[in-house]
């Protein structure tokens, strides 16, 4: 009974770690991105996820949560 409380148990943790990854993809992504602007010296810009489409005239410079989001790049 213990072992079938346990695998049921880490069924469910498994089950929830896309979903948190998921989440995040987007943070992780601005993170990327960022440390890559960082290496080239660029220093005033901003960085957004914003719904797929959403974006307007910005740049898209990334894809995140399976494609829902984009990230989007904006010089100031």
């Amino acid at each position: 009974m213990k072992k079938l409380a346990t695998v049921f148990a880490l069924t469910l943790l498994a089950a929830s770690v896309p979903g948190w990854a998921a989440m995040n993809a987007c943070d992780t992504l601005k993170n990327e991105i960022e440390a890559r602007l960082k290496d080239k010296n660029v220093a005033t810009y901003t960085l957004e996820a914003v719904d797929t489409g959403k974006g307007g005239a910005r740049k898209v410079v990334g894809s995140c949560e399976g494609g829902k989001k984009q990230v989007v790049y904006t010089k100031k």
